[in-house]
């Protein structure tokens, strides 16, 4: 049995705990998860899906990890609990998890699981059910998102650690936007910055340059810049998994009067729109603060995405690199609650914004702390 260094014991059991009140609503006498993120939250581990694994938390009495034999002893290392079952490369997972059940009397048991899981496929959910003939699954849904959007005080922590090493590396990434340099050279300063401060190796974030406001997902570009060109930069560090985020635009040169007034205009509403995050408050509303103040600005002839959503922990190895469980539109009705984190974020006439955003017990806490102005680069 392993220890995480980040989280106690007692702090995974209240996790196990939260979701077990979950499971008995449902009739569900195990659950299955396969979602990395879900499985590290549950357990301390996680790993990526070159062989099918899942964590399987019973009603009652110890859960287990099923994973292939190369990967037992990372598990063991981080996981709170001490079953671990293989298998060989070459065999059928699912053979194990059968015997596993069979072993524990469960394998005629109520199964629950997330059926929109990006790791149950519907060709795997069918050979689950061919392994498992008496079972009957049901589906939980999202209901890990769900437990994990309220932050506990050690997840805070880290995120507070990756908050300030992503304004840290913004700075040495902004710095490395001048004339004759590439938006390359900006990702290689922003990722050896994370290395640097005990951030997880990883990509930099989107660094891309544009006009509008749908540019902030384009390609890294190795063309040199050049007076008038500006550089948006939005760094994504990880610690431990937990990813704090933000977004500024540098204006290689002196910037033109309209992107003056656009980055003012956009940092003042969004200044307006975290003031109005706190517990209680409906997301609509506060979505609504910001998209609406663009629109009458005349910033955008539309407004087509959202103005913020979830963060917290993200695997290496997930498709979702954003997480959608809580997401600001007009037409969100969910209740913001204290101990959520997110990342909001405007972009309009070429000027970003963007923040890491803890929601306290009376209000907003702005965990990244950049300077909220248009960064200018004249050299």
């Amino acid at each position: 049995m392993g220890s995480h260094p980040c989280f106690a014991p007692a702090e995974f059991a209240a996790r196990v705990a939260a979701l077990r009140e979950r499971m008995r609503a449902r009739q569900v006498e195990l659950a299955l998860f396969d979602e990395f993120e879900a499985m590290a939250w549950l357990s301390g581990y996680g790993n990526s899906e070159n062989r099918w694994r899942c964590v399987g938390i019973p009603l009652s009495g110890e859960p287990f990890f099923l994973i292939r034999a190369l990967d037992a002893g990372p598990c063991r290392e981080r996981i709170w609990f001490a079953d671990v079952r293989t298998f060989k490369d070459w065999e059928d997972p699912l053979r194990t998890l059968a015997a596993t059940l069979a072993e524990r009397g469960l394998a005629g048991s109520a199964i629950g699981l997330d059926l929109g899981s990006y790791c149950m496929p519907a060709a795997r959910f069918a050979a689950l059910q061919a392994a498992l003939p008496g079972a009957r699954f049901v589906d939980l849904g999202p209901v890990v998102n769900e437990l994990r959007l309220a932050k506990s005080p050690a997840e805070i922590a880290l995120l507070r650690r990756a908050a300030g090493i992503a304004d840290e590396a913004l700075r040495r990434a902004a710095a490395a936007c001048v004339r004759g340099r590439t938006q390359r050279d900006a990702a290689k300063v922003a990722m050896e910055a994370f290395m640097d401060l005990g951030a997880d190796p990883d990509r930099p974030g989107p660094i891309s340059g544009g006009r509008g406001w749908d540019f902030l997902h384009g390609h890294l570009s190795d063309a040199a810049l050049a007076d008038g060109d500006i550089v948006h930069l939005e760094l994504i560090p990880r610690v431990e998994g937990y990813g704090a985020r933000v977004m500024r635009c540098v204006s290689v040169g002196p910037p033109p009067a309209v992107l003056t007034r656009a980055a003012e205009t956009l940092a003042a509403l969004q200044d307006r729109q975290i003031a109005a995050i706190r517990p209680g408050a409906v997301a609509g509303d506060v979505d609504a603060i910001l998209r609406d103040g663009i629109l009458a600005a005349g910033l955008r002839d539309s407004f087509d995405n959202i103005t913020g959503y979830t963060l917290g922990f993200y695997s290496h190895a997930t498709p979702h690199t954003s997480d959608f469980t809580r997401i600001f539109h007009p037409g969100a009705t969910w209740k913001i609650e204290a101990g959520m984190v997110f990342h909001m974020y405007v972009s309009a006439a070429g000027a970003s914004f963007s923040e890491t955003v803890l929601v306290t017990g009376t209000g907003a806490e702005r965990l990244t702390r950049t300077p909220r102005e248009l960064i200018v680069n004249l050299h």
